[in-house]
């Protein structure tokens, strides 16, 4: 079974609409098919978690969205045009991979230059936008330091400082905190959503992690095993307040309704 997920907030037009999405890898004999049939809308300013066992489509979902893979089946819009359409008109899509891919010769305000400048914005501005992002991050202190200076946890929390740099309509991450440990991965996921706050983005993200796409999501879109992977399940969380806290007890709740619907549609398949 493949479910149709429609934001109870819809509006006329979503901010991501993907509409019965295939993705087949390697030609219809012998090759993979990642997609079958995934639709879902994310609304604008909206944190949306994808999250199933690896080999499910997840990324590819992301890709897709980014405008990065183009041979998929089916309809996916921005406000109702194309990627390419809208990143024409100047529409920003930011990614934050697993890995932070700091340029490693730049210093981290370096690294946000060069963001800015291949996002066209005027110099002046620079310095500004750099001292925020630097600033809610809590790397203000270390803007000149090289990212091999700095501890993983701190290139991340770099890789999002650039990423919210250019202000983008859409943030994409594929699983930003999975190489890190809890109370790092703890840390990044508070100061991602300190940014996020300020700049109220809308975020897809990839994760392995039940209880932290519960603490970021307002909705989490639980994914059937590869191949041909489906939206099971949508849990919806926008009830939880934000900010939120680890401690809270209601967030605990929903972490563990999550857990139950991995168990439910995933079963052994899941590998963690």
């Amino acid at each position: 079974m493949n479910i149709t997920v429609r934001s109870e907030k819809a509006t006329l037009v979503s901010q991501i609409s993907l509409i019965d999405i295939h993705r087949q890898f390697g030609g219809s004999r012998g090759g993979w098919k990642a997609l079958d049939g995934v639709s879902f809308d994310v609304e604008t300013g909206e944190i949306v978690g994808l999250l199933g066992p690896s080999g499910c489509g997840k990324s590819t979902v992301l890709n897709i969205v980014a405008g990065l893979d183009a041979g998929y089946e089916g309809s996916m819009t921005i406000q109702g045009r194309t990627v390419k359409e809208q990143l024409s008109s100047g529409f920003r899509i930011a990614y934050v991979f697993q890995e932070a891919r700091l340029l490693p010769w730049r210093t981290l305000r370096q690294n946000i230059e060069f963001a800015l400048e291949a996002n066209d914005f005027a110099r002046t501005e620079w310095a500004g936008r750099i001292d925020r992002v630097l600033e809610l991050v809590e790397l203000s202190k270390f803007r000149d330091f090289y990212p091999l200076q700095l501890s993983g946890g701190m290139q991340q929390r770099a890789a999002i400082a650039r990423a919210f740099a250019i202000e983008p309509d859409i943030l994409l991450m594929d699983e930003p905190f999975s190489a890190l440990d809890e109370l790092t991965a703890r840390r990044l996921r508070q100061s991602l959503l300190n940014i996020w706050a300020a700049f109220r983005s809308t975020v897809l993200f990839v994760s392995h992690n039940a209880f932290e796409s519960t603490y970021l999501g307002d909705r989490v879109l639980i994914m059937s095993p590869g191949p041909g992977g489906k939206i099971k399940e949508e849990i919806d969380l926008r009830h939880l307040k934000r900010p939120r806290d680890y401690e809270d007890s209601a967030l605990f709740e929903q972490s563990k309704r999550v857990v139950e619907s991995l168990q439910r549609h995933i079963g052994r398949a899941l590998d963690h």
